[in-house]
């Protein structure tokens, strides 16, 4: 009998070995096409770069020296994925539901705004306070802007991507009035800008490195994001959720729940995003903020297959990207925004290839029999 069944399970691929087995093959699967994707998108940013004169070669020298060649590079890399991390969550939770929020640039924008408006009244305060306050300010505003996006999906059925991004705009437009207008420092001239957060509320640098904190704040997120999608029952809920609405709503899963709820965490992980940038970088809130690091973390989820895990070494590679740009236009005389082009082409291929999972048999499972 014992060996009947086992002789089963060794057909089925059902055993304890067969389901590791699976469970490698997706996950080569999930590393294989995205790597292809990336080579593709070189290839096709290389073809540009030699239309316009220029040695594709000496491109990615360059691109590889300003964003990774020195420790200086790294440095400045890590710096810029900070934001990053947390922007790519923004996309990578709500898409465990099946939703597509594209909107975070404009819960970072209020995010920022909102810690430079908490810290400007408690100047004198204890530091770690007014941080505190700063990341909480930041986090629930976020969390309120794109849960305004959770709501309109779940209760009036609007599209959450249409949703999300003209909320974006409007999010930037609010930025931009209250940055001009009711907060606007008067010694602020040429660019407008709130008053400064002070110097004691600045988050400072990781040890022994020339690196924000705002990059450890990002990883950890990271890592319990992907703690609670994935060993959590609301994060199993969610996928059930994002694979059949309906099979969840049979079996009383509370969908609208989870879509208000996964929301929320989107926009105060974007709404942190721009506290880190305000408190880490510019110390004011300003138009420095609307770099688009919102849409950038579009791409990196994607890339990253909306897991948070991943999310960690796809927005290092996309920061060290950006990193390059000025190296690339003082070497190459070739616009600052070339890199953008390339996330551009990335982008494409990676959505390109969403079609190719589950088409190649040595990544799938053998059937029974076979």
């Amino acid at each position: 009998m014992a060996l009947a069944l086992s002789d089963k399970e060794g057909i089925s691929g059902t055993s304890i070995g067969g389901d590791a087995w699976v469970r490698l093959k997706q996950a080569a699967e999930a590393l294989v096409i995205p790597l292809a994707a990336l080579l593709v998108s070189a290839i096709l940013f290389g073809l540009f770069i030699a239309a316009l004169g220029k040695s594709p070669v000496e491109l990615y020298q360059l691109m590889f020296k300003g964003g990774f060649g020195t420790w200086f590079s790294w440095q400045n890399t890590l710096s810029r994925a900070a934001p990053l991390l947390l922007t790519a969550l923004c996309v990578a939770i709500p898409a465990q539901l099946g939703l597509v929020v594209i909107g975070g640039e404009g819960a970072l924008v209020l995010g920022g705004l909102a810690a430079a408006a908490v810290a400007m009244p408690m100047q004198g305060a204890v530091p770690l306070l007014v941080i505190v306050a700063m990341a909480i300010s930041a986090m629930v505003i976020g969390a309120a802007w794109i849960g305004i996006v959770g709501a309109l999906r779940h209760y009036r059925g609007v599209n959450e991507t249409i949703a999300s991004l003209l909320l974006a705009y409007i999010a930037i437009a609010l930025f931009n009035h209250i940055v001009e207008g009711p907060l606007r420092d008067p010694a602020s001239l040429n660019k407008p800008a709130t008053a400064h957060i002070g110097e004691g509320n600045m988050l400072g640098t990781l040890p022994g490195m020339d690196i924000h904190a705002g990059l450890a704040i990002g990883m950890i997120a990271c890592v319990i994001l992907w703690v609670m999608m994935a060993r959590t029952t609301f994060g199993f809920a969610a996928r059930i959720t994002g694979g059949n609405v309906r099979a969840a709503q049979l079996q009383g899963l509370p969908v609208g729940r989870l879509i208000l709820i996964s929301s929320a965490i989107a926009g105060a992980c974007a709404g942190l995003a721009g506290m880190v940038e305000v408190a880490a970088v510019h110390g004011r809130a300003n138009a420095s903020l609307i770099v688009g690091y919102g849409y950038a973390g579009i791409l990196i989820a994607f890339l990253a297959r909306h897991n948070p895990l991943a999310i960690i070494p796809v927005a290092i590679l996309m920061g060290g990207i950006d990193a390059s740009g000025g190296l690339i236009q003082r070497r190459m005389d070739l616009p600052d925004a070339t890199v953008l082009v390339l996330q551009g082409i990335i982008f494409i291929v990676i959505l390109l290839c969403e079609t190719l999972y589950g088409r190649f048999r040595i990544f799938q499972p053998k059937e029974v029999g076979r």
